[in-house]
């Protein structure tokens, strides 16, 4: 039995439809079962009661903002027979020091101290975040950006959750942290123009003055903190491009989703 914790979120929704996809039987975790709208075959289980959810699970998937008492919940997992835990961690895990990257590195350092198997999955910007532009695209078509021409590798949603997937049913991947990223390093400018293409619509970019992006950004999970790392990062981009990683393509065996296949998948989300 697998538990996902974050199930209706944006990989682990597609992390419980891999697994049941391979016939393996998968309890899911989420604020709501009630509203869940989970595949056939997964059983929603309430965030708040995820410590009385481990009986028979031997494996876990976690994330950074799921559990308020983390070291509990791998306490417990240990107790009732747990033998891994994959985690949805960052890139940015990979430069200590921005809060991010602490924030996750603080996720992977208590699994660690667990005592459980472990893979640490660091995915970079996901494809999915491009959702925030859909209400200027459906609105007057621009999207205004800080840093038009910063550069991104964007990933799939699908690819994280296949690659944790393989974490889960094979032992290729303990005790390791890859970095996860899209097959292209990307504009924002040139994400834009394939949701566009995607919709059948003509999509323009405005450059706009960074405090704005930043005051945009900050709320909710994101703190001011937060928001100047991202910026920052945005900007170093400009002009060195974004990392890819081969991680994705040598784990899955295939190279990873395009942002334009992705721009197709999610067109009547822009539209």
């Amino acid at each position: 039995m697998y538990l996902i914790a974050g199930a209706t979120g944006n990989v682990g929704r597609h992390v419980v439809t891999g697994l049941l996809d391979a016939g393996e039987p998968v309890r899911a975790l989420t604020r709501d079962p009630a509203t869940a709208d989970l595949p056939a075959g997964a059983a929603a289980v309430a965030t708040a009661d995820a410590a009385t959810a481990l009986d028979g699970v031997t494996a876990v998937f976690v994330h950074a903002v799921v559990f308020h008492d983390l070291p509990g919940f791998l306490a417990a997992a240990g107790e009732h027979g747990v033998r891994r835990v994959v985690t949805l961690s960052s890139q940015a895990s990979t430069t200590p020091g921005n809060p991010i990257g602490d924030l996750h590195l603080y996720l992977e350092e208590r699994i660690e101290e667990s005592g459980l198997e472990w893979v640490h999955l660091r995915p970079g910007a996901f494809a999915v975040n491009t959702l925030a532009w859909a209400g200027q695209i459906r609105g007057d078509g621009v999207v205004r950006l800080p840093y038009p021409d910063a550069q991104i590798s964007a990933i799939h949603e699908r690819d994280i959750a296949d690659v944790a997937v393989r974490a889960f049913l094979t032992d290729d991947l303990v005790g390791t942290r890859p970095v996860l990223s899209g097959p292209e390093s990307l504009r924002m400018a040139d994400q834009v123009r394939l949701i566009g293409d995607a919709i059948g619509r003509d999509l323009t970019t405005e450059r706009i003055d960074v405090k704005v992006a930043r005051d945009a950004m900050v709320g909710g999970f994101v703190t001011g903190e937060m928001a100047d790392w991202m910026l920052s990062a945005q900007a170093r981009t400009v002009a060195e491009g974004a990392e890819v990683s081969p991680e994705t393509e040598r784990i899955l065996g295939r190279p990873g989703r395009t942002f334009a296949d992705w721009a197709v998948e999610h067109a009547a989300d822009f539209a």
